[in-house]
C-alpha cells in the first residue's frame, strides 16, 4: 500500500501558496484494509475515507468511465491493481495531476511542473470533455491564478468552447453552478471568472442578459470593484455578487436567481442595491426620496439592509457614497423615533402611523431638504 499527496496541495506548494487542505490517494489497497486501520468511509459511490486522527481525505486510486450525460454517471474501478498514473490521468488539469510520495519525491507523468513554470492551464486527456463541471472549474482556476500570469492553453480553450457549443453546461444543476460561483467569489476573482466564461461563450449559464452586456469595459469596471473589495477585506458573498448585478434590472436579477438558485439573502441584497442606488449614491437626494428609501428597506426593523446597500455602493464607487455621513445620521435619528411617545400623548389608531411618519420625516429633514 502506497500513499501519495495529490491535487491542490501539491500544486499550491509548488506555487508558494498557502495549503488549505490536503487530499491523498492510496494505491494497492482495498476498502477493508483502510477500514481495519480505523479510516471512516464517506459516500457510497466513491472509495473516499477520512483519516482516523487528521480527518483528511484518503481516496483509493481509481479509474472512471463515463456512462450517460452530465457530470454524474461515471463507472468507477478502484481495485488494488489501479496504478497511480491511471488515477492521475482522469484528473482535469496537468497542474492538478502531480503526486507527492511519502519521501517527498514528485510523480508527474503529464508535465504539470513544466506547465506551472509556463503558467499554463492544460487538460490532461480527452476524458476532460466527459465532465461539463470542468468548464466552470477551469474558469475558476484561471481566475484564481490570473494574478500569477496563468492562461488557458489554446487547445484547452478550444475544447472548452466546443463543450459549451455542444450544450454541456445545460446539463449542470443550478445548485452546482451557484456553488462554483460561490467558490470564485470567495477567491476574490469573480470578475476574471466571468470574463473567462464570456470568452468561451458560456456566460449565459449565469445570465443571458449579462452575456449580452459583457465587454472589455464591463470587465475592467468589475475588476476595479473586486480589487477594492479585496484591498479592504470585504469578502461577503452577497456584497460581492451584487457588484455584478447593479447594471441589470430587478426582473433580470430575479431571472438569475431562478437560473442558478441564488440564496435569498444574495438575491435580496442585489435587488435592494439595484433599486436604491440612484437615491443613495446621489449627491443631493431629497428628504422624501430618502424617507421612501428607508421605508422600502424597512430600516425600522431591518437596519442591516440599509448598511449592506451602502457597502455595496461603496465597493461599486471605490469610496463611500457622497452623502454617507448625512445618510447614516438621518437613519439613526429617524430610527430612534419611538411610537410609544405618541401613544403616551393619547394619539390613537391610524393617527399614530401619521405622527410616526411626520416625526421620521422631520428627523431626515435636518440633513436633506
Amino acid at each position: 500500500m502506497q500513499v501519495y499527496l495529490v491535487g491542490g496541495a501539491v500544486r499550491d506548494a509548488l506555487l508558494g501558496r498557502e495549503i488549505k487542505e490536503r487530499d491523498y490517494v492510496v494505491v494497492g489497497a482495498t476498502p477493508e484494509q483502510l477500514i481495519n486501520q480505523g479510516f471512516q468511509q464517506v459516500g457510497k459511490d466513491f472509495p473516499v475515507f477520512l483519516h482516523p486522527k487528521t480527518k483528511e481525505e484518503y481516496a483509493l486510486a481509481r479509474t472512471e468511465r463515463k456512462q450517460g450525460q452530465g457530470y454524474t454517471g461515471f463507472i468507477c474501478d478502484f481495485t488494488p491493481e489501479v496504478t497511480l498514473e491511471q488515477d492521475l490521468i482522469r484528473r482535469d488539469l496537468t497542474v492538478n495531476a502531480i503526486a507527492q510520495a511519502e519521501d517527498g519525491s514528485l510523480v508527474d507523468p503529464f508535465g504539470g511542473q513544466d506547465d506551472i513554470k509556463k503558467r499554463v492551464l492544460r487538460h490532461v486527456s480527452d476524458a476532460f470533455s466527459e465532465d461539463p463541471l470542468r468548464i466552470l472549474r477551469v474558469a475558476r482556476f484561471a481566475a484564481r491564478y490570473h494574478y500569477l500570469g496563468f492562461t488557458i492553453a489554446p487547445e484547452t480553450k478550444q475544447l472548452l468552447i466546443a463543450m459549451v457549443k455542444a450544450g454541456e453546461l445545460t446539463t449542470l444543476t443550478a445548485e452546482r453552478v451557484w456553488l462554483e460561483c460561490e467558490k470564485s467569489l470567495s477567491d476574490g476573482a469573480f470578475s476574471d471568472f466571468l470574463n473567462v466564461l464570456a470568452s468561451i461563450g458560456g456566460l449565459s449559464v449565469i445570465s443571458a442578459e449579462l452575456e449580452k452586456q459583457w465587454n472589455e469595459d464591463t470587465y475592467k469596471t468589475l475588476k476595479a470593484r473586486f480589487d477594492y473589495a479585496n484591498n479592504h477585506q470585504l469578502h461577503d458573498t452577497a456584497l460581492l455578487f451584487s457588484q455584478v448585478t447593479l447594471s441589470l434590472s430587478s426582473q433580470e436579477i430575479n431571472s438569475i436567481a431562478n437560473t442558478i438558485r441564488l440564496p435569498n439573502e444574495v438575491r435580496d441584497l442585489a435587488i435592494n442595491a439595484q433599486t436604491h442606488q440612484a437615491v443613495l449614491a446621489s449627491e443631493q437626494p431629497s428628504c422624501d426620496e430618502v424617507f421612501n428609501c428607508f421605508n422600502q428597506l424597512d430600516l425600522w426593523r431591518r437596519p442591516e439592509r440599509f448598511q449592506q446597500v451602502l457597502k455595496v455602493l461603496e465597493i461599486s464607487l471605490q469610496h463611500p457614497v457622497p452623502c454617507h455621513e448625512s445618510l447614516t445620521l438621518a437613519a439613526n435619528q429617524a430610527k430612534a423615533v419611538n411610537p410609544q411617545q405618541f401613544i403616551a400623548q393619547g394619539i390613537k389608531g391610524a393617527d399614530i402611523k401619521t405622527a410616526l411618519e411626520q416625526a421620521r420625516l422631520s428627523a431626515i429633514s435636518r440633513y436633506f431638504s
